[in-house]
């Protein structure tokens, strides 16, 4: 029975993962937290592999605060960098195959159509840095390594924009919210589910090797947060006036990518994935909430 490893499994993705678990009985999951595997720390994680005979890791581990990062770049290369250098160090030794999840953030032009994994690079913030970084990182210290960037995650779990605007659409009679930043909604169960469909299909492929790169995911269309806070206020019924303001006037420490929809052609084709649109997906996840 393949063994899979969840890193940071008490997050968005890792706890959808965990949802899913039950569902994929011929799978032997490790779901751990910062306080069981640090994976910060390389001596723990080369334990922790001693310990364990593991098939497929699934990093979840990340830091997210994009704002914060500005002023705690230490601590956001720390996770998003050094700890994805550690964990593929010891998916290497083992053969495992690692999953490292990126963002959006990495793409920064003035491009207006959906980006394609060979698309060039610029990022402009320190979280948007440090993601590239551990990418880069995770497949030259792990070449058995599939990156999966994706965009605009939430989920019925932990804390994300929809959660967000849920609790204040409650509290006050009006928002205003940006609607010159586009890009797609992501829903983590699909993003969790894709990726266990993904591991029976490494685990049924005779050349592993040759479904291993960049990939893209999100949910199918493309949304503004103000389109996607109107989404989620029409499907509760919350009477908060929604106004659309520019970046301009919403000024946040670290700078957010004007259009980010991405191109999901390879990954669909090359593991033959449907992909919901995210308002179907929005729908099924705040009926949880």
């Amino acid at each position: 029975m393949p063994t899979i490893l969840v890193t940071g499994s008490n997050g968005q993705l890792g706890s959808e993962l965990q949802d899913l678990a039950n569902s994929h009985p011929h799978y032997e999951f490790l779901f751990t937290t910062r306080k069981e595997l640090d994976i910060s720390q390389p001596e723990m994680i080369a334990q922790f592999f001693d310990n364990h005979k593991i098939d497929y890791c699934i990093n979840c581990a990340a830091y997210t605060a994009v704002d914060k990062a500005e002023s705690e770049k230490k601590s956001a290369q720390s996770i998003n960098v050094t700890a994805v250098s550690n964990l593929a160090q010891s998916c290497k030794k083992q053969g495992t195959v690692l999953f490292h999840i990126s963002t959006d953030y990495v793409y920064h032009s003035k491009q207006n159509f959906p980006y394609k994994e060979g698309d060039s690079i610029n990022p402009k913030s320190v979280y948007a840095a440090t993601k590239w970084e551990g990418e880069k990182l995770a497949y030259s210290e792990n070449p058995l390594s599939i990156i999966i960037r994706t965009s605009w995650l939430y989920s019925s779990h932990g804390n994300n924009f929809m959660k967000t605007m849920l609790r204040l659409g409650k509290e006050r009679e009006s928002l205003n919210v940006v609607f010159d930043q586009i890009g797609t909604p992501t829903y983590a169960h699909d993003l969790a589910a894709a990726i266990l469909k993904i591991v029976g299909q490494v685990e049924g492929a005779d050349d592993k090797k040759a479904l291993m790169g960049l990939y893209l995911y999100s949910n199918e269309g493309i949304s503004t947060w103000y389109d996607f806070t109107k989404a989620i206020f029409a499907i509760k019924n919350i009477n908060c006036k929604v106004t659309p303001i520019e970046t301009s006037e919403y000024p946040t420490a670290a700078k957010r990518p004007p259009f980010s929809a991405l191109n999901k052609a390879k990954i669909k084709s090359t593991f033959n994935l449907e992909i919901p649109h995210w308002q179907e997906s929005l729908r099924k996840c705040l009926d949880k909430v």
